[in-house]
């Protein structure tokens, strides 16, 4: 099974903005994603800090992706209400073949705050005029 990437956006500064001198709320929803999937001992879920998810304005933001699988950009995220989301979230993901979790069991902010269903990066096909690489 592919590792399921949950990124955070960390300058996120929610809606509406953080005061320039408190924590940014993306570094909170981060450090809480990170306190939940460390207490539940996840393995196969990697969480990396993104410097922006060009979200702003429903921001705070996340995403989930893997290898393969769909990518989801989830929105106006609470980092006291909504890393549990984001978690159960991404838990779904790492288990559906192609990361698409059925619509009813995701969790309900997920449901109405998914802001974009990315799919899959697939190679690209040989172009009919490009030379063979083969040698004779």
């Amino acid at each position: 099974m592919t590792t399921t990437i949950l990124y955070v956006c960390v300058t996120c500064r929610g809606n509406p903005a953080a005061a320039d001198d408190a924590p940014r709320p993306g570094a909170r929803l981060l450090a809480a994603v990170e306190q939940r999937l460390g207490a539940g001992g996840d393995k196969g879920i990697a969480v990396v800090p993104a410097n922006c998810l060009s979200n702003c304005p429903r921001g705070c933001s996340a995403a989930v992706s893997a290898s393969g699988k769909w990518t989801y950009v989830i929105g106006d995220l609470d980092p006291d209400r909504h890393a549990g989301d984001v978690v159960d979230f991404a838990r779904q993901h790492r288990a559906h073949a192609e990361g698409v979790p059925e619509w009813r069991e995701r969790p309900e902010h997920v449901r109405k705050h998914t802001i974009a269903r990315v799919p899959p990066v697939k190679p690209a096909a040989p172009s009919p005029s490009a030379p063979s690489q083969e040698q004779p």
